[in-house]
């Protein structure tokens, strides 16, 4: 129905906005009468805002004059065909029985090209539905503003297709979905900064190009502009490279009696050219995008056939199946619906509603959205609807689940509230408090708690019974007391007094150690004479693998105590000792208290591992923390940070580990007895191999007797070639691979028992890593062996001199360069040498200026391995001595020793490491500076075994003799020397005297 009105005034008369639409559209009534849309009358409309004539939607001439506006004509419209109803009778293609009365829909202009553009997330707008939507974007509340002022309240609402973009206004056409729908605006709340609106969509419309406008026009148009009829001209360009290809959709054609209706006025309408580039003052690329041109998208035509029948009534049913398990459903159901609606017979839609009620994806509402083929639109429904109705069998079947829970721990907990109550009622039980409480003093009631910790214990008792139950304080103070009754007061294990056993527990674990050992018996038998036990703080340092860790376990056995072990190795905060304080979130005490709750006793065996390895950061210095904990003065009153209670531990053995001592601060190292332990010779290993390592790699393997026997010369070649190591864990390590191999060809079946002998060795543990002894086996003259400690035990090192380039003829001074990655204190160590050789030459042979003319390279092999110290300063100067006098000193012959400037020998450490690197490489003369003399004494009888000395060759190693013997002087001595070396020993030991220069001026 259509009706016009004709205006004929002089004055402009301005309808106001009436309520009639809304009401229409939420009642459902049919407009059967002349209803008017009221609507703001202007004198002139821009082209964006009211299109022309030639569109079809509103048709008017406006007449341009001096005084006055008159309007001719206003086309309003009601109710016509959308793409919403079914086609009727007239098309052909409609059955006769098909008699549904469809609602009628709010009076709206069946064709509105321009409107403004509103992006949404998440869910598209389906015709007939409802939707609010709050913009926040101020250009677009200023255009909705205008465009509800002016009467024209429709936009078009189109769905983003990234759900990440969270901008209201449009960028690129890319970004949303080029199918949408028509809406009108119903209400509009004006909140300041925000809009809120609530729109009704009507039809699907197409974006078929973009319209480019200034967005500093929009602006709201005020009411005195239409009184004084000037309004302002906006620039409109419409964007047709825009144009959206491969539209097949059928376009709602534009009623061609709205055209002839409009009466024809004098002046044709005027033509708005569009804009040259140069006019512009925005392009496409920075001016977002406000308003677009779109085209009415209807459905193809459809027969209402079998198939379309059998998919409407499976939706149908599927909705009910939905509303029955859910009743959120059936509200939302009724909010979709209106009153006097139809949906049984129109598929067009049904299709909408169903897809509508589920929550699938944006993607998959939006194919709904766009298809135009309504039995492919009703088949896609039925699947989102499907989809979202055995997702709700699920969520209902988790919820039954758990529902089911829930009740029976709340039916648990009422139980167990009433049978409290029964049995405090009765007498049988107490409350929760009194019952800890109760514990507490049971634990304590056997120990002898000293009375500082008994009064603290009944300070947080007394404390515990005033706190709830549910409160963070009331965790703290039982986790507190937990502690402080689990803790050994007053117990002690008793201890093995028995030295006959001790030794044989001892022996039985570990070969050698004989130190270790004597301490541990003396240890044992001052506590049987004194008739109780103290703790010892002891310090086990030795080179790694020969057994500091093991022993300790060992001792521990012996003497009858528990045995705990905790590495300092990297530890960098100091709570790891003391503990932390009560307040922190997850607080606990350090290591001592924990090894005292885990022993149960006060007199445990606690090995401290690596403790020269423990560091030191932001958080503390542990190893200041272990100087309270270390000192038999401190530590029976030691006072751990979470317990803040004095703890005895004046009755714990403590045993410490470390490689280097040097690295020990000086207090701590201080507060313990150091017993070093030096390397294992050869014959040690092999003793070790047959007694430990062969068994234990047996048992592991599951190996026998019948299956392998393993070679005393095999062995001595493993020690030999494989693992010259100070310790044994690398001969651990092949022996297992050995007997790794052996069972595998025992399982295979290859072999009944293998003898590993010294000729088949390399087939179970490869090539020889060791293919010498020594890199010369003949010296030549400047080269010298010396003898070198290692925190992995001794080793000998070769100095070599030789001449860099030939000496000048005119006498110039020569030049000296060392080379072998030196540290300070050898580069020190070597100018020192250079000038005592040099004084030397110049007392016993004044014409050999070689040391002052040549140019000498000294160099010490193995550059890549660091070096440094001072034991090397007499080998350097017996080297250079030999270039100088172009001779080699005498083979088999390593020496060690600090040089002063003046020619003084000083004492050396590491006696022991280096006499067993010499004897590794079977060298057959050590010379030692004289004040080591003791420490030679000192050496076990498994290494001086064979070594006796010569009383005649000491006497040459005082003042002359010892460059005889050195290198080879036709001397009357040397007779005695060869014969002893030959006859009587089979290694010499020669003592450098203190003063290496006699009153001649020999090398002593």
């Amino acid at each position: 129905m259509r009706c016009v009105t004709t205006i004929k005034s002089k004055l402009l008369p301005v309808f106001r906005h009436n309520a009639a639409i809304s009401r229409s559209f939420y009642r459902n009534h049919r407009l059967e009468t002349h209803n008017v849309l009221s609507v703001y009358i202007k004198p002139q409309f821009p082209r964006t805002e009211l299109p022309n004539h030639s569109l079809g939607i509103f048709s008017r001439n406006i007449r341009n004059r001096r005084q006055c506006a008159a309007i001719t004509s206003i086309r309003l419209f009601s109710t016509k065909k959308s793409d919403r109803d079914p086609p009727n009778e007239s098309d052909g293609e409609q059955p006769e029985d098909y008699s549904a009365t469809l609602p009628a829909t709010v009076v709206v202009p069946e064709v509105w090209p321009h409107v403004p553009v509103i992006a949404i997330s998440r869910n598209p707008v389906f015709p007939r539905f409802i939707k609010l939507i709050e913009l926040s974007n101020p250009i677009l509340i200023d255009l909705i503003r205008r465009k509800v002022k002016l009467n024209q309240p429709y936009v078009g609402i189109f769905l983003k297709k990234t759900e990440e973009n969270e901008a209201e206004i449009v960028q690129n056409l890319d970004d949303i979905y080029s199918v949408g729908t028509f809406a009108q605006i119903h209400e509009v709340q004006d909140l300041g900064n925000r809009l809120r609106l609530v729109i009704m969509a009507h039809r699907r419309i197409k974006i078929v190009g973009q319209i480019l406008e200034d967005v500093a026009a929009v602006k709201p148009v005020h009411d005195d502009s239409v009184i004084s009829g000037k309004v302002s001209r906006r620039s409109v360009l419409r964007k047709k490279s825009e144009k959206i290809p491969g539209s097949t959709e059928k376009l709602e054609k534009v009623d061609s009696e709205s055209t002839a209706e409009s009466p024809v006025t004098d002046k044709p309408p005027i033509e708005e050219k569009p804009l040259d580039s140069s006019e512009s003052t925005t392009t496409s690329d920075s001016q977002p995008i406000l308003m677009v041109e779109v085209v009415n998208v209807t459905h193809e035509k459809f027969r209402q056939t079998e198939e379309i029948k059998a998919l409407t009534q499976e939706l149908i049913k599927t909705i009910r199946d939905i509303i029955s398990m859910n009743p959120l459903y059936r509200e939302s159901l009724q909010q979709m619906l209106h009153q006097g609606q139809r949906v049984v017979d129109n598929p067009v839609y049904l299709s909408d509603l169903g897809a509508a009620l589920t929550g699938a994806d944006a993607q998959e509402l939006q194919q709904v959205l766009e298809e135009m083929d309504i039995l492919k639109r009703l088949r896609l429904s039925l699947a989102l609807l499907k989809k979202e109705y055995e997702l709700s069998k699920l969520q209902q079947k988790i919820g039954r689940e758990v529902e089911e829970k829930v009740k029976q721990q709340h039916r648990k907990y009422i139980l167990h509230e009433q049978l409290k109550v029964i049995k405090k009622e009765l007498g049988l039980e107490k409350d929760d408090k009194d019952a800890i409480e109760e514990k507490y003093r049971e634990k304590i009631r056997q120990k002898i708690v000293p009375k500082p910790v008994m009064d603290v214990l009944d300070e947080e008792l007394n404390k515990l019974s005033f706190l709830e139950s549910h409160s963070s304080e009331f965790n703290v103070t039982r986790n507190y007391l937990d502690w402080l009754t689990s803790m050994p007061w007053g117990i002690t294990s008793p201890e093995n007094l028995n030295l006959q056993q001790a030794v044989e527990i001892l022996d039985e674990d570990h070969y050698g150690m004989e130190d270790i050992k004597k301490r541990i018996l003396e240890f044992i038998a001052v506590s049987q004479l004194k008739g109780s036990t103290q703790g010892k703080i002891l310090c086990f340092h030795g080179p790694p693998g020969v057994g500091k860790t093991s022993i300790a376990k060992s001792i521990a056995r012996a003497l009858n105590r528990e045995y705990f072990r905790f590495s300092v190795g990297g530890m960098t905060d100091v709570a790891e000792i003391k503990g932390h304080r009560r307040t922190y979130v997850g607080a606990m005490p350090g290591k001592v208290i924990q090894c005292l709750k885990k022993t149960q006793t006060e007199n445990p065996l606690v090995l401290i591992d690596e403790v020269d390895k423990i560091g030191k950061g932001h958080q503390g210095d542990p190893a200041s923390a272990l100087l309270e904990m270390l000192d038999p003065e401190q530590n029976a009153n030691f006072l751990d940070h979470y317990l803040d209670v004095p703890v005895d531990l004046s009755k714990v053995l403590f045993i410490c580990t470390a490689n280097v001592v040097d690295t020990i601060p000086e207090p701590l190292r201080d507060r313990m007895e150091m017993i070093e332990m030096s390397g294992y010779v050869a014959e040690e290993k092999l003793a070790i191999a047959k007694q430990y390592l062969i068994p234990q790699a047996m048992r592991d393997s599951g190996l026998n007797d019948t299956h392998i026997n393993i070679q005393d010369n095999a062995l001595s070649s493993l020690i030999k070639y494989y693992c010259r190591e100070s310790g044994v864990r690398n001969l651990q390590k092949h022996i297992e691979k050995i007997h790794r191999k052996v069972a595998f060809k025992v399982v295979k079946k290859e072999i009944d028992k293998i003898d590993v002998m010294s000729s088949n060795l390399p087939d179970f543990v490869g090539k020889a890593v060791f293919t010498q002894d020594r890199m010369y086996e003949i010296t030549p003259p400047g080269v010298v062996m010396g003898l070198a400690w290692t925190a992995m035990g001794g080793s000998t090192l070769f100095i070599e001199t030789a001449i860099r380039k030939p000496t000048s003829p005119k006498k110039m001074e020569g030049t000296f360069e060392s080379t072998g990655h030196l540290g300070d204190i050898m580069k020190e160590s070597i100018h020192i040498a250079m000038t005592v050789a040099k004084n030397f030459l110049k007392q016993e042979d004044p014409s050999n200026t070689f040391l002052y003319d040549s140019h000498i390279h000294l160099h010490v092999p193995e550059g890549a391995t660091p070096k440094d110290g001072p034991s090397a300063g007499v080998t350097i100067a017996t080297a250079l001595i030999s270039l100088a006098k172009s001779q080699a000193i005498r083979q088999n012959v390593a020496m060690t020793g600090e040089l002063s400037l003046t020619g003084k020998v000083l004492p050396v450490g590491g006696i022991k490491e280096k006499t067993i690197a010499a004897k590794r490489v079977d060298v057959k003369c050590i010379i030692l500076p004289e004040e080591n003399k003791k420490d030679y004494n000192d050496l076990p009888k498994y290494i001086t075994d064979g070594l006796e000395k010569d009383k005649r060759l000491q006497l040459f190693a005082m003042t002359k003799q010892f460059l005889i013997f050195i290198f080879h002087l036709n001397d009357q001595h040397l007779c005695l020397v060869n014969m002893s070396l030959h006859e009587n020993i089979a290694l010499d030991i020669v003592y450098a005297k203190t003063d290496i220069f006699n009153d001649n001026g020999l090398l002593s």
